[in-house]
């Protein structure tokens, strides 16, 4: 694609060549002829004298006699022209032999249904919606138009998924929650998990994700929310608007996460609790209450980010300490006994 036109479609400001070809995406360290890459923070700014590039995606600020597109967002900017310089291969609409679909199922306009597919009792698939191989869609199941699910996605009964959403290989939707009734003799019995899991629009979701349908009502991931790989929702947990997770993350039942929050890898959230919008948890964290809007939090338990930082720095040097007061106890000690001698 000639850069000029690049930029246009991307509403950048163009400056030096519009006239070179550029076909692909690269980092600045491994691109060549017909790449075009990208600089997004400062630190990397001195590779652009090295580059084999033939474009940059770049602030104004930054100076380059690289032919450049002009973006405040070059990381965002580079995502949208990777977009359009490799996009997605679209398998060819219809079903395939081999899938099973039932005959109440509707199935839209432009549907791709793959090899050994399962499609249920009353299952609603949207328009544009691929379905790929060994995706089983239970009965009731409603997927939206210009859904993807991967090879070996499952969704369980009756849930529900918005448009546009991502599911990679492997995750499975509205399985059971946890949920379990002690009795009088400590042995555990079931509680039916009678709700659903709804996904709103524009979700993706990594390999191999759980997430558990409501033990009454519905588990709800919303809008525009992103899980990576292995990350385990409870029962009756809301996701808000914009959250990301990072992988390994698990959130017990019934917590309620806000909007715009950023949950880093191998966190753990007990269940009941409120995370409010905007809160950043980083990795490793175990969160054991509630925590409010804007908050950035660290360790287990958590505690205040800056708190944590004090107080991880201060580890390393316990077993100095340590051995300081035991110096100086035992310095005291023997000043209390020379003062009892004297006296």
């Amino acid at each position: 694609m000639i850069l000029r036109d690049l930029a246009s479609q991307l509403h950048c400001d163009l400056r030096g060549r519009g006239d070179v070809d550029v076909v692909r995406v690269s980092g600045l360290e491994n691109a060549g002829p017909g790449d075009l890459s990208f600089v997004a923070s400062p630190k990397y700014v001195s590779k652009l004298e090295e580059t084999g590039a033939t474009a940059v995606i770049v602030t104004p600020d930054l100076e380059t006699p690289l032919p450049s597109l002009l973006s405040s967002n070059p990381y965002l900017t580079y995502a949208r022209a990777a977009a359009l310089l490799h996009p997605r291969a679209r398998p060819e609409p219809g079903v395939d032999p081999s899938a099973r679909v039932d005959p109440t199922a509707q199935i839209g306009e432009g549907v791709h249904v793959a090899p050994l597919a399962v499609i249920g009792r009353g299952v609603q698939v949207g328009s544009g919606s691929v379905i790929h191989a060994h995706v089983v869609l239970y009965e009731g199941v409603r997927i939206g138009a210009d859904c993807l699910l991967h090879s070996g996605v499952q969704v369980r009964e009756g849930c529900q998924i918005g448009d546009r959403v991502v599911i990679q290989n492997g995750a499975i939707i509205g399985g059971d929650g946890f949920g379990f009734a002690r009795d009088q003799d400590g042995r555990y019995e079931k509680i039916p998990q009678i709700g659903i899991v709804v996904i709103e629009d524009d979700v993706e979701i990594g390999s191999l994700v759980a997430i558990d349908r409501a033990s009454m009502h519905e588990t709800r991931i919303k809008r525009g929310a992103k899980l990576d790989n292995f990350v385990q929702i409870g029962h009756s947990v809301g996701i808000g608007q914009d959250t990301v997770l990072a992988a390994h993350v698990g959130i017990a039942g019934s917590t309620q996460v806000g909007d715009r929050v950023i949950i880093a890898g191998q966190v753990g959230i007990v269940g009941h609790i409120k995370i409010g919008d905007g809160v950043i948890i980083t990795a490793q964290t175990g969160v054991p209450r509630s925590v409010e809007p804007g908050a950035c939090i660290s360790g287990s338990p958590a505690i205040q980010n800056r708190q944590w930082l004090k107080s991880s720095a201060a580890f390393a040097k316990l077993p100095e300490l340590q051995k300081r007061v035991r110096t100086l106890e035992q310095q005291l000690a023997a000043l209390e006994r020379a003062s009892s001698e004297e006296e």
